[in-house]
C-alpha cells in the first residue's frame, strides 16, 4: 500500500562527501562551488521545489588521518575536507525557504551544551520552528584530539556522555521557562514573568550548568531529534531519545528485521513504535533507460579514487586498512577485535545483505559495492519508485537521499523522480502547515508526553 514518505536531502559542506575522486571528472566539477553560500541557497530552493521534508547537513570535526599515518591521502582528495561549520549557514538557508526543515549535525565534543542550546533556540525562533538536531558522538580520533583529548573516548562511554549533554540541553529548552513566562505587558511593567523563569542547576559527571536559559522558548522548544546508531548502545540511545533514526539496512528484508528489533527497544522505553520514524539511505544514478543508468553508474565507479575511499574508511575504523589483503572475507573482518564496534557492525550488515547471493564477500568488493555510498542503485525513475515502494512495504518511513555529488545533482531528482513518486502516492504533493515536528508527525509542536525526556526535572 502506498503512503507518503519522509525525504531528507543529504548535504556535506565539503568538496567530496562520499564520491571520492569523482571531482576529477567534468560531471563532478560542479562540486567546486562547495565554499559558496549561493550554491547552498540554490540547493535548498531546489529541495523545497521538490517538497523535500528536510535538508540534512552532515558534519565531522576532524580529518581521516589513520591510513599512511598523517591524513594526507584524504586531505589531498578533498575527502570531507575542508569542513566549514554547518550551523553558520542555517539562518541564511532558513531565510531562503519557507517550509523545508533544516537538520544540523552537531557533535557533543564541539560545543558546550549551554552554548549549543542557545544557538538552536535562536535558529528555531528565526526559522519559525523548522530546526532538527542530528545527535552524534564522533568516531574520528583526530576530532577528539582537536578538542584537547588525548584520544577518542570509548564507544559506549560516548553515548553516556551524549545522554548527559541532551539532558542539559533539554532542561534549558523545556524546563527553564514555564508557559506564560513571556508577558510583554506594559500595564504591569513586566516584559517577562521572572517567577516563571528558572535556573536548571544541573550537576553531572561532565557538566555543571546553572542557567537559566537566556533565549525564550522557540516554536518547538526542543528541535526534532535525529540520530543514527548501528551499535547496541547507539540503537538504545535512538530508542530512548530520537524522533527520527537512520537504519543501516541495505535491503528491504534487513530493514524489516532492523525495524522489528528497534520497535521493541522503543516500547521498552515506554514509547510507541510510531514515535520513532525509521529512515534508510537511498542513493541513485538516474537514467531515462536502465541501460543509461547502468552506464552512468559504471562511469562513477570507474572514476572513484580507491586510495581516498580506503583512507576514508581507515579514519572511520581507527585502524590502517591499507594493510588488509583485498581478498580477505568480510566475515573475518567482522570478528576482528581491532576494529571498532561501529565498523564491525557495518561489515556484518554488508555480509547479511549479500548472503542471499550465495557467495563470500571480500574486502575489495565491499569497498566498491558497500563502502561507496553514492550511486548504489541505478535505474529509471520508475525503477527507483519501485525500490522505494519495496522499502515502504518493509515498514520504512522514509529516506536520507544521498546525491552523487555535493552540488548539482538535485535538479535531476526533482525533475524526473519526484513526479513519479507523487503519482504513486509515495511523496507529498504539498507541504503541511506548522513546525517541522508538526509536519513529520501531524501532531503538536512539542515533544510528546510519552518521550522519556519529559520525565526530567530541574536540578
Amino acid at each position: 500500500m502506498s503512503r507518503e514518505l519522509i525525504y531528507n536531502g543529504f548535504l556535506h559542506l565539503t568538496p567530496n562527501h562520499h564520491s571520492h575522486g569523482y571531482w576529477r571528472t567534468p560531471e563532478g566539477q560542479v562540486q567546486y562551488g562547495y565554499n559558496q553560500l549561493d550554491a547552498y541557497v540554490k540547493t535548498v530552493k531546489t529541495l523545497e521545489k521538490g517538497l523535500f521534508d528536510t535538508l540534512f547537513i552532515a558534519d565531522v570535526v576532524g580529518v581521516y588521518d589513520i591510513e599512511y599515518g598523517d591524513g594526507k591521502t584524504t586531505i589531498s582528495a578533498g575527502t570531507q575536507f575542508p569542513e566549514p561549520d554547518p550551523i553558520t549557514i542555517l539562518s541564511a538557508l532558513g531565510l531562503a525557504t519557507e517550509n523545508l526543515g533544516l537538520v544540523v549535525t552537531s557533535n557533543v565534543i564541539q560545543a558546550h551544551p549551554f552554548s549549543f542550546a542557545r544557538q538552536i533556540s535562536s535558529l528555531d525562533e528565526f526559522t519559525r520552528g523548522r530546526i532538527g538536531w542530528n545527535i552524534v558522538t564522533s568516531y574520528l580520533s583526530n576530532g577528539f584530539r582537536n578538542y584537547g583529548y588525548q584520544d577518542i573516548v570509548p564507544h559506549d562511554e560516548r553515548y553516556e556522555w551524549a545522554q548527559e549533554y541532551l539532558d542539559v540541553a533539554y532542561k534549558l529548552w523545556e524546563l527553564s521557562w514555564e508557559e506564560g513566562a513571556v508577558l510583554h505587558d506594559p500595564a504591569t511593567n513586566r516584559f517577562f514573568d521572572a517567577d516563571k523563569i528558572h535556573k536548571i542547576n544541573h550537576v553531572g559527571k561532565r557538566y555543571r550548568v546553572e542557567g537559566p536559559h537566556i533565549v525564550e522558548p522557540s516554536p518547538q522548544r526542543s528541535p526534532v531529534f535525529f540520530q543514527a546508531g548501528n551499535s547496541d548502545a547507539g540503537r538504545r540511545f535512538a530508542a530512548r531519545n530520537a524522533e527520527v533514526t537512520f537504519l543501516p539496512s541495505q535491503t528491504p528484508d534487513t530493514a524489516r528485521k532492523d525495524i522489528a528489533i528497534l520497535n521493541q527497544d522503543v516500547v521498552d522505553y515506554g514509547r510507541q513504535p510510531e514515535d520513532l520514524k525509521k529512515l534508510v539511505m537511498l542513493s541513485t544514478v538516474i537514467g531515462s533507460t536502465e541501460e543509461e543508468a547502468k552506464r552512468k553508474q559504471q562511469y562513477l565507479f570507474d572514476n572513484i579514487d580507491i586510495n581516498a575511499l580506503q583512507g576514508f574508511y581507515s579514519g572511520g575504523s581507527g585502524i590502517d586498512l591499507a594493510n588488509i589483503d583485498p581478498d580477505t572475507p568480510l566475515t573475518e573482518l567482522s570478528r576482528r577485535e581491532e576494529f571498532s564496534q561501529h565498523m564491525r557492525s557495518k561489515f556484518r550488515i554488508a555480509v547479511d545483505a549479500d548472503y542471499g547471493q550465495g557467495r563470500v564477500l571480500t574486502w575489495r568488493e565491499y569497498l566498491i559495492q558497500h563502502a561507496l555510498l553514492p550511486g548504489r542503485f541505478a535505474g529509471t525513475p520508475e525503477q527507483i519508485a519501485d525500490r522505494v515502494q519495496q522499502f515502504a512495504d518493509a515498514g520504512v518511513d522514509g529516506f536520507n537521499v544521498v546525491p552523487v555529488t555535493t552540488l548539482g545533482w538535485w535538479d535531476e531528482w526533482v525533475e524526473h523522480v519526484v513526479p513519479v513518486l507523487q503519482k504513486r502516492g509515495l511523496a507529498q504533493k504539498a507541504y503541511k502547515p506548522g513546525t517541522l515536528r508538526e509536519k513529520i508527525f501531524g501532531k503538536e509542536s512539542r515533544l510528546p508526553a510519552s518521550h522519556p525526556q519529559r520525565k526530567l526535572t530541574l536540578g
